[in-house]
């Protein structure tokens, strides 16, 4: 049985290190640190430790590269690693320390949104078609070696939680039923194109604000693109609110303003309206649209 390494660190990875436990023998999982979470800034173990926990998986939680390095050599060796959005670039040694190599479960089709958040960039982008690739990494980002990919549609109603989720699986499947042609030598990964490469930046602060000459479309793309976390943010009466869920509408509102309208709030931008339907007002909890309205004092107001 093959021995394992496997770098990962959100709720995502888990599915791959569900079947490779079931599959191979997993000798070493790393997730990232601990990090603080909510109000309290209690620190917080990552799903990928906690499932590791669960099954009494040997794990470590490296601070740096070198502690990194160090963990792999002394719990090794390895035949192969696989990574499944680890969170952190990787040195040569770490590439070079499993037999062959490290293997990547990417959520898109290389090359295109190579980098940190490529299911949200393919959602703000407005794709209709997303997938995973299966690649060997090397020290570029995003560039090794594929082994072997899957294309699936993005439905409308995708969001960009339920669509990492359904890759995640999707990714899970694929990389253990590549594996055994790939560990004997039958499956060799193929040199990617550089053609039509495009890059997914992580997402920043910068990316939440919905600026109010935007178009309606873009509107919406940003809204699921970022739900349900961080979440797209706009300011409605001079409060920023947490938008999670948004339709476009032909209702005619005024850009720049909004209107309840049949008790559902529609705000108007560049070149159309938007339907507000799922909101976060400043210190509340989410709500709908229509419970947001009802617990307003006016109708109407500015957003900006």
């Amino acid at each position: 049985m093959a021995s394992v390494v496997f770098l990962g660190t959100p709720q995502a990875a888990v599915p791959t290190l569900e079947l490779l436990e079931d599959t191979y023998h997993v000798g070493l999982v790393i997730t990232q640190p601990d990090r603080p979470k909510g109000r309290s800034k209690t620190p917080m173990p990552p799903p990928v430790k906690k499932f590791a926990v669960a099954r009494g998986l040997h794990l470590q939680q490296p601070t740096n590269r070198g502690e990194l390095a160090e963990a792999i050599q002394a719990s090794g060796p390895f035949d192969v690693g696989v990574v499944v959005a680890y969170g952190r670039m990787l040195r040569s040694e770490v590439l070079q320390a499993p037999v062959h190599g490290l293997l990547n479960v990417h959520f898109s089709l290389l090359p295109r949104w190579r980098g940190a958040a490529p299911v949200a960039r393919a959602l703000m982008a407005g794709d209709t078609m997303t997938g995973v690739t299966i690649m060997k990494l090397d020290q570029g980002l995003d560039t090794g070696p594929v082994l072997t990919a899957q294309a699936i549609d993005i439905p409308e109603s995708d969001h960009a939680g339920a669509l990492t989720e359904r890759l995640a699986g999707m990714g899970a499947r694929l990389l253990i039923d590549a594996m055994p042609a790939y560990l004997s030598g039958e499956l060799q990964p193929v040199a990617q194109s550089d053609e039509g490469a495009t890059y997914a930046e992580k997402i920043g602060r910068e990316d939440r604000p919905i600026p109010a000459d935007a178009d309606a479309a873009s509107v919406v793309a940003k809204v699921r693109a970022l739900a349900p976390s961080p979440a797209a943010t706009l300011v409605i009466d001079d409060e920023p609110h947490k938008v999670y869920e948004a339709s476009p509408t032909d209702v005619p509102v005024e850009p720049g303003t909004w209107m309840a309208i049949g008790g559902r709030p529609i705000a108007g931008f560049r070149d159309g309206a938007v339907e507000l339907i799922t909101l976060q007002p400043p210190g509340r909890n989410p709500q709908s649209g229509t419970d947001w309205v009802n617990g307003r004092h006016s109708d109407r107001g500015l957003v900006s």
